[in-house]
């Protein structure tokens, strides 16, 4: 069984960004696309660095980090997040927040920690 922060590093496998770069789609430069990765390495780095052990309140202030920085992303063009991104998006914290130790069931009415603060 992988370490904790294998287990986070290894959420990595499943982020969409290299899909949406890959989609033709015109607001997925690069540049758009490594700020998405940015957000969630940040995220995962976080989380490492505070641990296992860290408390739950802990863990949640690091996704509260980074879904205010996905926020400030899709204020700056409204084009980067609809349906299928927001999809994307919530399930990578879902799936992030389960190798961090939280059940995603239990934040944003169900849905998972980046419904707690999310506005796309």
């Amino acid at each position: 069984m992988p370490d904790y922060s294998s287990a986070l590093t290894d959420t990595k496998a499943s982020y969409p960004f290299k899909r949406w770069e890959e989609s033709g789609l015109e607001q997925y430069t690069p540049q758009t696309c490594g700020a998405f990765v940015d957000v969630f390495d940040r995220l995962i780095s976080d989380l490492a660095a505070k641990g296992e052990n860290a408390s739950e309140e802990q863990k949640l202030a690091s996704f509260h980090q980074a879904v205010i920085s996905l926020n400030t992303l899709n204020e700056e063009d409204e084009s980067l997040i609809e349906t299928g991104e927001r999809e994307d998006l919530c399930e990578l914290c879902n799936i992030v927040a389960v190798a961090a130790g939280l059940d995603p069931s239990r934040y944003g009415g169900g849905e998972g920690p980046a419904s707690e603060w999310r506005d796309w």
